[in-house]
């Protein structure tokens, strides 16, 4: 990373795609100002402690979930409102897989085998219509410089 390096998430690009729904990968925008996306840790090991006081440890497999949060106008809801109605037509899940460029860093991260767990249909109202959000659980994330 530059001296130069902004970090604002202003310059981020999000491509994702859906197997077998869309045929080519769709770059998510209109993002939320206030947080447009959030990961949850990731979990990389279990623990316990024997009586005797040795810590025994191993390597579990996990899930990371990200919610990403998007303007109510935003255009790429369109694309979660189809993932999601066809999912419950046809009663199915449908494979996404993601890429994040985060420019400024100099950092893309490449999100594998993931599947839409939770959206939300409509905004909520009020003065002006809220932020929408979708939940995506991710097999694994792979971070790697530009």
């Amino acid at each position: 990373m530059s001296e130069n390096s902004l970090l604002t998430a202003a310059d981020a690009v999000f491509t994702l795609s859906v197997k077998t729904l869309f045929n080519t990968p769709i770059t998510l925008e209109n993002w939320s100002t206030s947080r447009s996306w959030e990961g949850h840790s990731l979990k990389l090991a279990e623990t316990s402690l024997s009586l005797d006081g040795k810590l025994n440890k191993g390597f579990v497999p996990a899930t990371f979930d990200m919610t990403v949060h998007f303007a109510a106008n935003s255009n790429s809801m369109t694309v979660f409102d189809a993932i999601a109605t066809a999912s419950r037509q046809a009663r199915t899940v449908y494979e996404l897989n993601g890429e994040l460029l985060l420019k400024g860093l100099g950092k893309r991260y490449n999100f594998i085998n993931g599947c839409l767990t939770a959206y939300d249909p409509i905004p909520a109202g009020g003065e002006m219509l809220a932020d929408r959000s979708v939940t995506i659980r991710w097999e694994n994330i792979l971070p790697s410089d530009l």
